[in-house]
């Protein structure tokens, strides 16, 4: 390292207008070190551009396939409400013509009177019943 550090001085000695040489040599014009450090920073900041698209197309793609998740989930739930919204009805006319056959005065029928008391209609509790068995 120390070699190295050398070398870092005498460069910079060599090129530093400031500080005269202990040779007596014309200065050199900073043409190298600018031409080298132009195109890079050109082409650095061509590739950062290039990078930061990139990056920006890959975070679109990934909200716009996020959005796309959320929707499909949406649906999902939507389709599900729809089917047990369907059971439901089903539920409900199997239960009406349950009761319609109900003897009021059978012992089953005494026990769904019973049963009946718990909830805000004889159809909500038939309904009940009927899910459970």
């Amino acid at each position: 390292m120390d070699s190295i550090d050398k070398l870092l001085a005498q460069i910079k000695a060599e090129y530093d207008p400031a500080k005269p040489t202990s040779t007596p040599q014309q200065p050199k014009p900073d043409v190298v070190p600018s031409f080298i450090s132009t195109p890079q920073s050109k082409s650095q900041s061509i590739i950062d551009n290039i990078l930061a698209e990139v990056k920006a197309d890959v975070e679109a793609q990934a909200a716009a396939e996020e959005l796309q998740k959320q929707q499909e989930l949406e649906q999902e739930r939507i389709r599900q409400e729809q089917i047990k919204a369907q059971q439901l009805e089903i539920l409900q006319t199997q239960a009406k013509e349950w009761l319609d056959k109900l003897d009021p005065f059978s012992p089953e029928g005494l026990w769904f009177e019973k049963f009946a008391e718990g909830y805000p209609s004889k159809l909500a509790a038939a309904v009940e019943y009927l899910q459970t068995n």
